[in-house]
Order: C-alpha cells, then structure tokens, then sequence
C-alpha cells in the first residue's frame, strides 16, 4: 500500500468518529437534537487539558498529552463507544488494544504512536494520569452541560441497566441530580489529585452554561 493510500485510509477511519454518538447519553434517553459524538469528545478533553495545564501549571509535556488525547479513542472505530457498565475493563482492554494494533499496523510511525496509546491506557506516567483525569471530568462536565439544558428525566429511564450500579443508585438515592451524580461517582471512582476535584466541586455548585441556550 502507497504512502498516498495509508495517509487516506487512516484519515477515512478516524472520521467515522464523528458520526459514532457517545453511548452514555443514549443509554440515559439524553433527549437533545444533536449529541455529542466520540470526536466531538476528544476535541473537549485536548481543551480541557489545555485549561488544567495553564491555571495549575502542571509539570507535564502538554504537547505530548494533546497527541494522547487525539488517538485515545481510536479503538472505538472498530469496537464502537463501550462503557464500563456494559463491559469488564480487561475484556475492554483486550479487543481494543487489538484494534489499535490492527489500525496502526501499516503506518510507518505506527508503533510509536501504539506505544503513546498503551501509555495512555497505563495511567503510569505523568502525562498518562494527567489525560486520564482530564479524559474522565471532561464526561461530567458535559453530563452538567446537558443537565442545565434540562436534557435527562430521570423518571423517563426504562431499560437503562447504568441505573442499576450501586455505587450510581447510591447518590441518586442521596437526592443528587443525575449530572451531580456523574461529578460525585468521577470524584469517588477515578484519580482525581486535589485540582481535579476542585473543579469537579466548582462544576457541582456553579451553573457552568452560563449564556448556553437551555433546552426547552
């Protein structure tokens, strides 16, 4: 395969992201004309990790972070968008791993970015943990955007099984809202460092859409 071939067959791949809708809000009856999808995610958490790097001057490559970011979710062409409520992080570990392999297997540079990608998904280095905790609040805050819209009732959930985590029915059960819930699950569940957990409290007590049109 040319050089010419490869460049357009990785291109054509990666597109498809923009049409692949985020689970997550399908599985939570998001009702807004236009989710958001897996490449629309991606773009919020390279902009998120720019903002952390900046207000709390991270000792971290934040080049090297946006290059991770940008090929974080490249196994979900193959495998689609999986939550960890439908699938064992392992067995999601293993198909979509494999699906790296087999994208970036006719690349020149291809096993040097699967290696940027493994270390994305060690959570290890700096730069990895850094991503990850960027990769995971960007999702709440867009839970908090789309529950400022009035995007979710939760009265209206039939066959969502995510409801049936106890750690997600715990904090409804507490009275949380369901974006409040997603802040407060990211604060217990991942490696949120102290910066982290601010801004995920901020999000909790603040209206962040300010100027955002509500949902009607």
């Amino acid at each position: 395969m040319s050089k010419e071939e490869n460049v357009i067959k990785y291109y054509v791949l990666c597109n498809q992201l923009k049409n692949v809708i985020r689970t997550g809000w399908k599985d939570w009856h998001v009702k807004k004309e236009r989710l958001e999808s897996v490449a629309e995610h991606i773009f919020g958490v390279q902009m998120l990790a720019i903002a952390m790097k900046s207000e709390y001057q991270y000792d971290v490559n934040i080049m090297k972070v946006i290059f991770m970011l940008a090929i974080h979710e490249l196994g979900e062409t193959i495998i689609g968008d999986l939550t960890q409520f439908e699938i064992s992080k392992e067995e999601k570990e293993k198909i979509e791993h494999a699906a790296v392999h087999k994208i970036l297997g006719s690349l020149l540079d291809g096993n040097l970015i699967e290696e940027l990608f493994l270390e994305f998904d060690s959570h290890q280095t700096k730069e990895s943990l850094f991503a990850y905790q960027c990769d995971k609040l960007e999702c709440d805050l867009q839970s908090k955007l789309y529950d400022e819209e009035g995007c979710v009732d939760l009265n209206k959930q039939d066959g969502n099984k995510t409801m049936e985590d106890k750690r997600v029915k715990a904090l409804l059960n507490e009275g949380a809202s369901w974006s409040t819930m997603w802040l407060k699950f990211g604060q217990q569940v991942y490696p949120y460092d102290d910066n982290f957990k601010a801004v995920s409290s901020y999000a909790i007590n603040h209206d962040i859409g300010k100027g955002r049109t509500r949902k009607k």
